[in-house]
């Protein structure tokens, strides 16, 4: 027996090596850690799309550090569920539920309505919900499916809130985009796909277009006290290609997206270093990740065609005013 020892210990000293260089890199994957302690006393954010993945992990963190968390998501009951978790994990009474859909201009108008009765203040508004490459479905608008919930509606549900954005000490509006942005490309002959539709184009154009519409809208928002800025948080392990894999694909995939998948939790560290740290506060129309500033890709730095889709976005959600200007709309004031 003694003679086998010796000659177990090589393959089992560098099986133990090849696995913690395998984790390390793994935990390099999952990106940066939020470096701010700041909490969010007294400040309340609304996160769309909280009830899963990356929002629900945001929500977490910021009902860790006292926050005044709204979870805007379009299944009520799942988004009581998860409420009901995170007040058991964070202690956090102060977290609530709102239904939106955002494939429906009528909803998001219903909850802008009914923050602006109940928030004196939104001081972070996360624009987080997204669906990925699902069919060539169209909303109860008409619009194309992934260009309305990724980007359309969260364009208009910014603008409806823009009063309360304002009215924050500093209000902070966090877009999470995509690194598919980069071989994005708005088609304004055909925004909506009806002469052709790939599903892959659909998600890069509604990823490019909340780049975009960062880079107009914070450029609008110059001498407010309000930032506007894009988030990446890489590519993560959620529920947002559903529509994509067979659940024996899913199983045969596994192995793989655990190692080079980022878990929601580490996805969601730069949203919330966005939303909380003090650092940022006059940080406005970036692209980040990792904690990080960056430039967006070339599409996402044109100016011309970040105005030119601005104008058709107040076109299509049928907003009659530009709610990012210093001035109140005629449109706000009624409500």
């Amino acid at each position: 027996m003694a003679d086998i020892f010796p000659r177990l210990w090589y393959p089992l000293s560098a099986a133990g090596a090849t696995t913690g260089l395998i984790l390390l890199f793994r935990d390099y994957i999952q990106g940066e850690r939020c470096p701010s302690k700041a909490t969010m006393e007294g400040k309340t954010v609304i996160i769309t799309g909280a009830n899963s993945g990356i929002g629900k992990e945001t929500a977490k963190e910021l009902s860790k550090r006292g926050g005044r968390v709204i979870m805007a998501c379009r299944n009520i009951n799942k988004c009581q569920e998860a409420r009901d978790q995170l007040v058991q994990e964070t202690g956090n009474q102060n977290v609530h539920c709102q239904q939106v859909d955002l494939a429906s201009f009528e909803s998001i108008r219903k909850f802008a309505s009914r923050i602006k009765k109940s928030e004196p203040k939104v001081d972070v508004l996360i624009n987080n919900a997204g669906v990925m490459r699902c069919p060539h479905w169209k909303t109860a608008d008409g619009n194309e499916w992934q260009f309305q919930v990724n980007y359309l509606s969260h364009f208009l549900l910014t603008n409806l809130l823009m009063d309360k954005l304002k009215a924050a000490e500093q209000g902070r509006i966090i877009n999470t985009s995509s690194i598919a942005h980069a071989q994005g490309n708005i088609n304004f002959d055909d925004i909506n796909s009806l002469l052709k539709y790939e599903d892959v184009e659909a998600y890069m154009q509604s990823k490019l277009a909340l780049v975009l519409f960062t880079l107009e809208l914070s450029k609008r928002l110059e001498g407010t006290s309000v930032t506007a800025n894009t988030v990446y948080p890489g590519v993560t392990k959620t529920n947002i290609g559903q529509h994509r894999l067979t659940k024996a694909q899913s199983i045969l995939t596994k192995p793989l997206m655990w190692f080079t998948l980022r878990e929601p939790k580490r996805a969601a560290q730069t949203g919330v270093y966005l939303s909380v740290a003090p650092e940022v506060a006059d940080k406005t129309g970036k692209y980040w990740k990792d904690t990080v500033a960056h430039d967006p890709a070339p599409p996402g730095r044109d100016e011309d065609v970040a105005k030119k889709l601005w104008d058709l976005s107040l076109e299509m959600t049928g907003l009659t005013e530009d709610f990012s200007r210093n001035d109140q709309s005629k449109e706000e004031k009624a409500s």
